[in-house]
Formats: structure tokens, sequence, C-alpha cells
């Protein structure tokens, strides 16, 4: 099946951020609802839900068409799109409000966290993306034979 190929990157990209960003739409919900935490749920939840699903699926197709030039793995492949999602997630949080730079470290809803803090953060973030790239997109991407 050689039709499509593309497509159907696309459309193995966009599954797990389709199936995961629910879970945290529930989550802002009972955060918000039940425990009355004042989180802005309108302006936290836009951009992930939004970007993120079509940012995985184009991330896919863009390694499926240049996997047989560069040869990189899957998993350092969705590495790199956590490098690249997380600071522009940041600009994009701190132009709506929601995050805060200052010499010591970022604020988020009334919580100071340090540099080193959020460096260690993203160092897990970047790992997760690694293992969720290398073993679940690659499992989809197989299924659908658009593997290499």
């Amino acid at each position: 099946m050689v039709a499509h190929r593309y497509l159907r990157a696309y459309l193995a990209g966009v599954f797990v951020p389709t199936l995961i960003l629910p879970l945290f739409l529930t989550a802002f919900v009972v955060i918000r609802l039940v425990f009355q935490i004042p989180v802005p749920i309108e302006r936290v939840i836009i951009f992930p839900t939004a970007l993120l699903p079509v940012a995985w699926g184009l991330w896919n197709a863009l390694w499926l068409g240049s996997h047989t030039r560069t040869h990189l793995g899957l998993g350092p492949h969705g590495a790199i799109l956590a490098i690249l999602v997380v600071p522009f997630g940041a600009v994009v949080a701190g132009h709506l409000g929601i995050l805060a730079f200052d010499a010591t470290g970022v604020s988020k809803l009334g919580i100071h966290l340090p540099y080193a803090l959020v460096a260690a953060g993203l160092c897990c973030f970047i790992a997760v993306y690694y293992l969720v790239w290398k073993y679940i997109v690659g499992f989809i991407n197989g299924v659908l034979g658009i593997a290499p």
C-alpha cells in the first residue's frame, strides 16, 4: 500500500495528542470546578488543543519525507519537536499573561519555579516525547504501513 503515505503519516501523528488532550481538558475542568482553583482554562487550553495535534501530524509527515536522507530515528525526531514546541508555547503563554519570566525563574498561576527546576522539567518532557514517538507513534506508523 503505497498510496497516500503522507496522509497516513499525518493521521498517525495526530493520533496520540488527540487521545491525550481530552484527559488534560477533564483535569482542568475538575481543578477549576471541583477544587475551585481559578485556572484560566480558556487561555491555557487553546494552544495545546489547536496546535499540538497539527504539529504532531505534520512532524510525522516530515519525518517520513526526510528519513531517507537524514536516517534520523523516530524517537530523536520526536524529541526535536519537544525542543521546538516548548519555547514556542512559553512565548505564547508569556504574551497571554499565563507565564511571567523574571531573573530567578518562571511564575505560573501564582506558583514560582526556579530555572533549574524548569530545566529539569524540560529534560523530562523531552524524554517523554522521545519515548512516545519511538514506541507509540512508531507502532502506529508500522500498523499503517509507513515505517521504513
